[in-house]
C-alpha cells in the first residue's frame, strides 16, 4: 500500500538490480567469514553447547534491539545506515584479525564479541533492506522482487560455503577474517551508485518507545498477521535449536569434515535458490498461503528424517537429498510472508512494524538455544532435528486450522484490489 510516486517507473529495474548485484557482492565475502568463524569453533571445541552460545549471541540483538530500531530506520537516511552498519563490521574484523595475529589462538572472547556486532549490524540491515523494497519497485512486483532478493541471498548461501571450506583450508584464519573488509569495500561502493527514495517520515523526531509500541498495536490490529507472528515464534523456539548445531551434526553425529559441513551448507542453499528462482519468476499467486503451508510441511519432514538417519556415510548422503528438498521449501515461507507484510503497510511504518515483527519471531530463539546445547550434549545431536521436524509440522498445522491465517492473503488480496479500484476512480 503505497505511493506509487516513490519510485521511478521508467528506471526503477536498473536502480533495482544495481542494488540487488551489491547485495550479492558483499553478501559472499560476509558470509564466508561467517562460516570461517563456526567451522572454527567446531573444530577448536568440538562443543554444541559452545555453537549454541555463537548462534544465541547472534540473535540477542535482533531480539532486544529490533523493536528500537524500527522507529530509526523509518527516520534515518537509509542508505547512510546501511553504509554505517558496513563499515562498523569491517573495523570490528580488523580488531579480530590483529588479535589472530598476535595470539595463536583467538580469544573466544573476543570471537563472541565480533559475532555480537555481526549481528548487531544484520538487525539493522535486514529490516532496513525489507522496507527498502516497497519504495523502489511497483506494487505489483513485490512479491518478484523479493523472490529475486532471496535467489541472490541463496546464491551467496551456495558460494560462500564452498569457497569458506576451500579458503578455510589454504589461508590463514587471521587473514581470513579481512574479508569483511573487502565485503565493506563492495557493498559501500554499489550503494553509493544506488538511488533510494525518501519517505515522508524520514527527518521526523523519534520517539523509540512510543513509535515501538504504535508498532506492536499496528502488528496486533491485523489478527491474520498477529497470529501468523505468534505462531512465527513458537517455530523458532523449536527450530533453532537444530539450525545452529548443523555443524555438529555433519562432523560429529556423522563423523564429516569442514569440507562436508561446507557441502549441506551448499546444497541447502542450492534449493533455496531453486525455490527463490520460481518465487522470481512465476511469482504471482492469487493465495500465497498455500505455499506457505506445504512449506512448513516440506521443511518438517525433512529435519524430522534427518534425525532418524543412520550416522554414517550412507546417512551422510541422505541428510544431502533432504536438506536439498528443506531448502527449496524455505524461501516458499520466508519471501511469501515478507511480500505479504510489505503489502499489509504503508512504507513510511514498515521499519516500526517489521522491528517489532522480527522481535517477537526471533524472541523464543534464545530459550531453545540455552537449552539446545546442554540437550544436544545429553541426548544427541540427531534427537534435536527429530524434536524440531515435528515441532515445525504442529506449526504449520495450527496455520492451517485458524481461519485468520488460512486466509490471510485472500483478505489482503481483496482489500489490496478495492484500494486499486478506489484509487483509480479518483484519478478518473
Amino acid at each position: 500500500m503505497k505511493n506509487p510516486q516513490t519510485f521511478d517507473l521508467k528506471n526503477w529495474r536498473k536502480n533495482f538490480y544495481l542494488f540487488l548485484t551489491g547485495q550479492f557482492l558483499s553478501g559472499i565475502t560476509s558470509m564466508v567469514v561467517q562460516y570461517s568463524i563456526i567451522w572454527y569453533l567446531t573444530k577448536a571445541t568440538g562443543s554444541a553447547t559452545i555453537l549454541s552460545f555463537a548462534t544465541l549471541l547472534g540473535m540477542i540483538p535482533m531480539v532486544v534491539l529490533s523493536p528500537f530500531v524500527g522507529p530509526l530506520i523509518d527516520r534515518w537516511d537509509k542508505k547512510k545506515l546501511l553504509i554505517i552498519t558496513d563499515i562498523i563490521v569491517a573495523i570490528f574484523a580488523v580488531f579480530l584479525s590483529i588479535a589472530g595475529t598476535i595470539s595463536p589462538e583467538f580469544p573466544l572472547w573476543l570471537v563472541f564479541v565480533s559475532l555480537f556486532v555481526r549481528s548487531v549490524a544484520q538487525t539493522f540491515q535486514m529490516p532496513t533492506i525489507q522496507s527498502i523494497l516497497p519504495t523502489m519497485v511497483p506494487e505489483s512486483e513485490i512479491t518478484r522482487v523479493n523472490g529475486q532478493l532471496g535467489t541472490v541471498q541463496s546464491a551467496n548461501f551456495i558460494i560462500a560455503p564452498a569457497l569458506g571450506a576451500f579458503l578455510f583450508s589454504v589461508v590463514p584464519m587471521n587473514l581470513l577474517i579481512l574479508f569483511d573488509v573487502l565485503g565493506a569495500i563492495l557493498g559501500v561502493g554499489m550503494l553509493l551508485l544506488v538511488t533510494i527514495p525518501h519517505v515522508v517520515s524520514e527527518g521526523e523526531q523519534v520517539h523509540l518507545l512510543t513509535d515501538s509500541k504504535f508498532g506492536l498495536q499496528k502488528l496486533i490490529e491485523n489478527k491474520g498477521l498477529w497470529y501468523i507472528t505468534i505462531i512465527g515464534a513458537v517455530f523458532t523456539l523449536i527450530f533453532m535449536p537444530a539450525a545452529s548445531l548443523y555443524p555438529l551434526m555433519t562432523m560429529d553425529y556423522f563423523n564429516g569434515t569442514v569440507g562436508q559441513a561446507g557441502l549441506i551448507e551448499v546444497i541447502y542453499s542450492v534449493g533455496m535458490l531453486g525455490g527463490g528462482a520460481i518465487i522470481g519468476i512465476f511469482g504471482k499467486w492469487q493465495d500465497r498461503m498455500k505455499p506457505i503451508l506445504a512449506a512448513y510441511g516440506l521443511i518438517g519432514i525433512t529435519i524430522a528424517l534427518s534425525g532418524y538417519l543412520p550416522g554414517n556415510s550412507r546417512g551422510f548422503i541422505f541428510f544431502v537429498g533432504l536438506n536439498a528438498v528443506a531448502g527449496f521449501a524455505t524461501p516458499f515461507f520466508n519471501t511469501l510472508l515478507m511480500a505479504m507484510i510489505q503489502q499489509s503497510y504503508e512504507p513510511k511504518y514498515l521499519g516500526r512494524i517489521l522491528g517489532v515483527l522480527n522481535s517477537l519471531m526471533s524472541i523464543t530463539g534464545p530459550v531453545g538455544l540455552i537449552f539446545a546445547g546442554p540437550l544436544a550434549d545429553k541426548i544427541g545431536v540427531e534427537k534435536i532435528f527429530i524434536i524440531a521436524g515435528i515441532g515445525t509440522l504442529v506449526c504449520g498445522i495450527v496455520t492451517f486450522l485458524v481461519p485468520a491465517t488460512r486466509n490471510y492473503d485472500k483478505v489482503l488480496q481483496e482489500k489490496l484490489a478495492v484500494k486499486k479500484q478506489t484509487e483509480e476512480e479518483t484519478s478518473n
